[in-house]
């Protein structure tokens, strides 16, 4: 099958690999690389770069609503395409330029967390379980007919990040699956009074606030962890905190209970153990590590 593929961040490589093992892949569409770090370098997503390690042709255009860039996207003549986090709307010609139309890998077992960040947003919910829907892509926001799903526990200590991990895989296990046997999966219309919308990362909301209940401010902790991190300054640092758990001490919301030995906050109702952290300019370390040579002032509310 000739198909071309649309993604950008890590997410999408092990789809990627997958339909270059298994299909034609004739084009890959992809975010235009970005200028990072002091020499303002251009850095290309994951999947450009794995696009061009296998000699596949890759484009990045900033818009897919310019006519050309439609035109383009058709004469390719494929059969299917497939997304996956590509980050940019597709249009309805875009949409039905082929035979199959497009498919997506959305990261969350629909109608739940429809949206950008339905990983990270499934986990500061507190859901129990996770997943991957294959879909067929319509013009609203992850509103089109699911074909195939694969579900995933989320433990209680499962972090953003390990969760983004496992439904990669999974993601690229399931459009192996469809790909190779369309007609074994139906489309199913979503349940509309089921949905909720998993909001775009913001910095703004990273910022910790200690007076949250100790449960909502674990789950969030977990769920941004390692990106885009929870932090909280000290001392005119920030503090990124990576990994931790619940604690029966309370205390003044944000106070620094034990610092010296370990670290352990109060929060609205209860406190958190940190257990590993990042500081501002440095390597992610355990907490352990840092006070080897570091002190948090007990007493201190944050």
């Amino acid at each position: 099958m000739k198909v071309v593929f649309m993604g950008t961040p890590d997410f999408a490589v092990p789809a990627l690999r997958r339909l270059i093992a298994e299909h034609e892949v004739v084009c890959v569409y992809t975010r235009e690389p970005k200028p990072a770090g002091r020499g303002n370098k251009l850095n290309k997503t994951p999947v450009h770069l794995m696009a061009e390690e296998c000699n596949i042709e890759v484009r990045t255009p900033r818009t897919l609503r310019d006519t050309l860039e439609q035109q383009k996207f058709a004469a390719l003549n494929a059969d299917i395409a497939v997304v996956a986090a590509y980050g940019l709307i597709l249009p309805k010609p875009v949409l039905e330029a082929f035979p199959l139309g497009c498919l997506n890998i959305h990261a969350s077992l629909l109608p739940r967390w429809r949206g950008a960040a339905p990983i990270q947003r499934a986990v500061e919910a507190g859901d129990k379980v996770g997943g991957v829907t294959i879909m067929q892509m319509a013009e609203g926001l992850d509103t089109g007919d699911m074909l195939h799903k694969g579900e995933v526990v989320i433990t209680d200590d499962m972090t953003g990040g390990e969760l983004h991990d496992k439904l990669a895989e999974i993601g690229a296990e399931l459009i192996s699956e469809v790909l190779a046997e369309r007609k074994k999966y139906p489309p199913i219309p979503q349940n509309e009074s089921e949905t909720c919308y998993a909001a775009k990362l913001d910095k703004n909301e990273c910022r910790i606030d200690f007076a949250m209940p100790t449960d909502k401010l674990y789950n969030k902790i977990r769920a941004f962890s390692p990106y885009p991190g929870m932090y909280f300054e000290y001392e005119g640092e920030r503090f990124k905190i990576l990994a931790a758990e619940k604690a029966k001490e309370q205390g003044i919301a944000g106070k620094i209970l034990h610092g010296v030995s370990e670290l352990v906050i109060a929060t609205g109702d209860g406190a958190i153990k940190v257990k590993q952290l990042q500081r501002q300019g440095k390597k992610t370390m355990t907490v352990e590590e840092l006070l080897r040579g570091f002190r948090f002032t007990e007493g201190v509310i944050l």
